[in-house]
């Protein structure tokens, strides 16, 4: 709780809701800001509202945890009557799950925790006959395409640069090895894969960056540059970048740029050993209020990014009349792909009834909807174009990268019925080359969810929104004989969540024919997509020559 957003914590005291207004335009912003997002007025006050409003999504959570807060709970968006563009994440109370319903009618009620008061919801008294959700994009994907800025001119970045190196580490559950361990084999293993030495890399780029928190890091550039001492003249790491395999796209623009010449891209995963850290008590953690965006939803047990995007899968689930099946043909097509990639994590055949009768984790994910944790490191080299000669395999070149955010970046404010931050990129991406959807020959698209995957499907063109249950009906056409062979190596669902630079390494073995029993024939332009919910980032591969 901070002094800006104080009154809406503490407005429960006298059972009152508040929402920051513009004082100019009279618009309700949520979460506060210091300027107006819709008119770009400064200045501000604090409106009381009604506390009416409309279910615009909801998940039923199985398999998180709170203290206090014992599953199931179901978590939950709600649109404002005042102005439905403000969505509350929120917790339903005296409602029976199997009774919820988009578009019912909510009023608020509060509950107090030390000095907060938590808005929660419930059934208003009076419903409406037939409810029906708000409007469901704020940002509907034709408008957009008309957002994406085209290219200023005709030279592009992407010609100065190919992927000239890839490696990884050991990829398992529970390895129990230092992550910076893991780091420095797949960044060793990539350097080498590119015909290079440590001392040609003059720049090192990652993702999040440094510290070692919940798994999802080595310690960035600090850790690998200690260890290996490579004195780079360029380096970046962060968080905000065009998805967990940014890196990459930001080293391209410093080979570009003249800045480096061969930038080392790497990620590192830990996630199953540092939860058997945590449950061993080996870990201390910290104790106080989550900070942050993520302080917008946490009190309410919206814990996870499941559970933002199990209720964009609901909206979209009542809106295009897919199911969970439509899902399932994605996990049961990574599954079959992992069985043929000795270093995928399951391997084990996957069928349809397995997948439906497996544990729920927020509905509508299960078990196999969800990636796999596990410890592992992936590393890229981004080399100057004009080495392709002096390198050892024959090098990937870039076609296009599309990395435009169009869509509201919070994520519970952000487009209603796709995975947000793929709408933006996949149009951008298409702007930058004259291929088409047609042209791509294997497709390596994120699935932290298998929604996800779905997300991107559909943004990318491979078949129209709202398109995808018939598409991915069957399983046929994202088979490795399908029109559209998708994430070969078993993805993340099945081969391990490794951020989405397990998806990078992927399509370069495949457009270098090195992909082994799980090749697709002829690959010679592949599309890799990174991230979504957060900033993400898509790539146009193409076989050199």
């Amino acid at each position: 709780m901070t002094p800006w957003n104080a009154f809406f914590w503490t407005s429960g005291a006298d059972g009152v809701l508040r929402i920051q207004e513009c004082g100019s335009c009279s618009a309700l912003v949520h979460p506060p800001k210091p300027v107006c997002p819709y008119c770009s007025g400064s200045e501000t006050g604090v409106r009381a509202v009604s506390g009416f409003g409309t279910l615009f999504g909801f998940t039923v959570s199985h398999r998180f945890r709170l203290p206090g807060l014992p599953s199931p709970y179901i978590v939950a968006q709600v649109a404002l009557d005042e102005d439905p563009r403000v969505r509350l994440t929120t917790r339903l109370v005296d409602c029976e799950a199997d009774d919820a319903r988009l578009g019912m009618r909510m009023e608020v009620t509060f509950e107090q925790v030390e000095d907060v008061w938590l808005p929660l919801f419930r059934p208003a008294a009076e419903q409406p006959e037939r409810p029906a959700p708000p409007p469901p994009e704020e940002t509907p994907p034709e408008r957009v395409r008309a957002l994406v800025r085209p290219m200023r001119g005709a030279r592009k970045f992407e010609d100065d640069v190919v992927l000239s190196g890839i490696g990884r580490s050991e990829i398992g559950r529970r390895l129990m090895r230092d992550p910076l361990a893991l780091t420095v084999d797949a960044c060793r293993a990539a350097v080498a894969d590119a015909g290079l030495t440590m001392d040609d890399v003059d720049g090192l780029s990652t993702y999040p960056g440094g510290g070692l928190e919940h798994g999802i890091g080595e310690g960035g550039v600090t850790a690998l540059e200690a260890a290996l001492r490579v004195r780079p003249t360029w380096f970046n790491g962060g968080g905000e970048t065009f998805g967990p395999g940014g890196s990459v796209i930001a080293a391209m623009l410093a080979v570009s740029s003249g800045l480096a010449r061969h930038v080392l891209c790497f990620r590192t995963v830990w996630e199953a050993t540092h939860t058997r850290l945590l449950q061993e008590g080996r870990l201390g953690m910290a104790s106080g209020r989550v900070p942050g965006d993520m302080g917008w939803g946490m009190p309410f047990g919206a814990t996870s990014a499941a559970h933002v995007l199990a209720q964009t899968a609901g909206r979209y689930f009542d809106r295009y009349g897919a199911t969970r099946e439509t899902l399932g043909w994605i996990a049961l097509n990574q599954r079959a792909n992992a069985a043929l990639d000795p270093t995928a994590v399951y391997r084990d055949p996957l069928t349809m009834d397995d997948y439906l009768n497996a544990r729920t984790i927020t509905t509508p994910f299960g078990l196999y909807d969800c990636d796999v944790p596990c410890d592992g490191a992936v590393a890229v080299v981004v080399s100057a174009a004009d080495t392709a000669g002096d390198l050892r395999a024959r090098p990937v070149r870039v076609e296009a990268v599309g990395t435009q955010i169009v869509e509201r970046m919070e994520w519970d404010q952000s487009t209603a019925t796709h995975e947000p931050q793929v709408l933006g990129p996949s149009a951008h991406l298409w702007t930058r080359t004259s291929l088409r959807p047609d042209d791509v020959d294997v497709a390596e698209l994120y699935d932290g969810f298998t929604f996800n995957c779905l997300s991107w499907i559909e943004a990318l063109g491979f078949c129209g929104i709202g398109e995808a249950k018939d598409f991915l009906d069957g399983g046929k056409n994202i088979a490795r004989d399908g029109v559209l062979p998708l994430n070969t190596h078993g993805g993340q669902l099945s081969h391990g969540r490794t951020h989405g630079m397990g998806l990078v390494y992927e399509a370069v073995a495949q457009l270098r024919g090195e992909a082994g029993e799980r090749q697709i024939g002829g690959a010679r332009v592949a599309v890799v997509s990174s991230g979504g919910l957060t900033p993400s980032g898509v790539m146009l591969l193409r076989a050199d020559g």
